[in-house]
């Protein structure tokens, strides 16, 4: 019979004690909270030590907290002209208090033990900044740069970290959470200098308010 989440929760916590910041199990998985001076640590002992035996490193994340749990369009009852926070007084919730702004998760899977885990560390500084797991993981490679590239969390130790997805000249991070949703800039192809050239974006971002459209005749022009 395979081992319990709760078992193994507490046989985690029993292993690493106070290193863990916490370990709670929702949904079931667990989900271990690691501080970066012990991220390197922990993760060796759980590739390699027998009661673990986490071998692959399926995914590595960036995350924003930043107004985390806000939810400035949720309303529970319709108005009379739709869904919208122009419409709905009260509906805007107050984000959660997190440790950090940034953090990075990782998914952990053991194919030895068949279980999976979930790390996740907080990345205090300013630029946020974590030590590299390429060394545990060789996978984490290309996560960390795409962490990097996206998030703009600087990975210690990582011996190639370069942007992944953006472009070579591009400037910001565009899954931060104030990262304007039009970007900053873009490319359009000039036939006079006959290359592709960035110039400031002209698309303007406007917030979208759901419409009714319905048949009514005190709207209808008379003839």
């Amino acid at each position: 019979m395979s081992e319990s989440l709760e078992a193994f929760q507490d046989r985690l916590c029993g292993r690493f004690g106070a290193k863990l910041l916490s370990a709670k199990l929702a949904v079931n998985q667990i989900t271990a909270q690691v501080p970066p001076q012990h991220l390197v640590e922990i993760c060796t002992a759980l590739r390699d030590e027998p009661d673990f035996r986490f071998e692959q490193l399926v995914d590595l994340c960036g995350m924003d907290y930043s107004a985390y749990g806000q939810a400035d369009w949720e309303t529970e009852d319709t108005t009379s002209t739709g869904f919208s926070r122009g419409v709905a007084s009260g509906a805007v919730r107050e984000s959660r208090a997190m440790p950090a702004r940034y953090a990075a998760v990782y998914q952990l899977l053991s194919v030895t033990r068949n279980r999976r885990l979930r790390l996740r560390c907080y990345a205090a500084d300013d630029p946020p900044r974590l030590p590299s797991v390429v060394d545990v993981w060789a996978s984490a490679n290309w996560y960390e740069r795409e962490a990097f590239d996206l998030f703009g969390i600087l990975f210690e130790g990582h011996p190639d970290l370069r942007r992944l997805l953006t472009d070579y000249g591009f400037i910001g991070h565009p899954f931060r959470k104030d990262f304007p949703l039009e970007g900053n800039v873009e490319v359009r192809y000039d036939p006079d200098q006959k290359r592709v050239v960035y110039q400031p974006v002209t698309i303007k971002n406007r917030v979208l308010v759901p419409r009714v459209i319905r048949h009514d005749n005190r709207y209808e022009q008379s003839g």
